[in-house]
């Protein structure tokens, strides 16, 4: 039996089709999915996009229905508001995201360290010998 849990990336922000809330193939309500805006917005953008560039538009909305893959119904996660900020954030500035990471981690490393040289100094159990005289 596999696991499905680790079968996927960790990342729950990926393009695919929205078939619940399809009106043709569910590309546009896939693509307002993952940039977090209406539908209604991606639908008159490539309402508008056909006046502008004619076939090309259904050209690639066709292609976009065979290359996308379908979402299964009802398989959207639920994050929490900074987890979903996070997430966008890696897939639109992934170095920005990484340098602060690295930032997180080299601060949580100088603070360990402080604690580290705290507790196994001489006067941390001069003071703990005291302590256990007091009690």
């Amino acid at each position: 039996m596999e696991n499905r849990e680790y079968s996927h990336p960790p990342n729950p922000h990926r393009l695919y089709r929205n078939r619940d809330r399809k009106v043709l193939g569910g590309v546009c309500s896939g693509f307002a999915d993952y940039f977090n805006i209406d539908v209604v917005i991606i639908r008159l953008g490539w309402i508008g996009s056909l006046f502008f560039m004619g076939p090309f538009s259904v050209i690639a909305y066709v292609v976009s229905c065979f290359v996308i893959p379908v979402r299964e119904s009802g398989a959207k996660p639920t994050l929490k508001p900074e987890e979903d900020a996070f997430w966008r954030g890696v897939e639109r500035q992934p170095t920005t995201t990484f340098s602060n990471l690295r930032y997180q981690f080299r601060d949580l490393d100088d603070r360990l360290a402080d604690l580290e040289r705290s507790v196994t100094s001489k006067e941390w159990k001069l003071r703990r010998e005291f302590r256990d005289l007091e009690t």
